[in-house]
């Protein structure tokens, strides 16, 4: 299993966002979890999305297309890592508007690093889904770096997100066809109730602290 993914657009406003009725799956991540390294392996291409060693690099929302009824969403990294005060509340802005208003957003794919697990801004996040009933995918990146014997302190620190992680690797593709699946049943769902959310003024605060 494989997405054609092809880039679209990028948008820093509800302006910009494309005009389609494609159900969209959001990628969300901190600046270093390896959101870019993710979305071309999940497409099996080397340059879909650009990779830098300097995290936190995409400053707007990156709209793929992945089939005609389906797109990926790949959203700023947070924690803001050698950004600018300005420059974060400008990038936290933009993702609250998307996250908390977009009427096509049906999943969102929550990346986590395996070694660390989620904190605050994790958990704020799976609340803001919550809220707007939008389905939640937790991903628990460079699994590849957990020894077996470190898995299941690992998976045990992702329970106060309420599901089940995705143990999930984009250097050796562990996890990457059950990753493919869920998203996919993103909008599937969404189809079936013939609704992509309600919208909600519930907000994540992205700020830098």
């Amino acid at each position: 299993m494989r997405f054609d993914a092809k880039f679209v657009t990028s948008a820093f406003t509800p302006a910009g966002y494309p005009r389609w009725d494609r159900a969209e799956v959001a990628l969300a991540g901190r600046s270093n979890v390896g959101k870019s390294s993710m979305l071309n392996a999940l497409a099996e291409s080397r340059n879909l999305a650009r990779t830098s060693r300097t995290p936190g690099r995409t400053r707007a929302l990156n709209f793929f297309s992945v089939s005609n009824d389906l797109a990926i969403v790949d959203l700023p990294g947070y924690g803001f890592a050698k950004m600018a005060r300005t420059d974060a509340a400008r990038i936290a802005s933009m993702m609250n508007d998307y996250l908390g208003q977009s009427e096509r957003l049906a999943g969102l794919v929550l990346l986590i690093d395996s070694r660390r697990g989620p904190e605050r801004e994790e958990l704020d996040l799976a609340t803001l889904a919550a809220s707007r009933s939008i389905a939640l995918v937790a991903v628990a990146t460079k699994c590849d770096k957990l020894r077996r014997s470190e898995r299941a302190a690992a998976l045990a620190r992702f329970k106060p997100l309420g599901v089940e992680p995705i143990l999930c690797s984009a250097l050796d593709g562990e996890g990457l066809d059950h990753l493919r699946r869920r998203i996919i049943g993103c909008a599937r769902a969404a189809r079936r109730a013939a609704a992509l959310g309600d919208g909600d003024d519930g907000a994540m605060d992205l700020r830098p602290r």
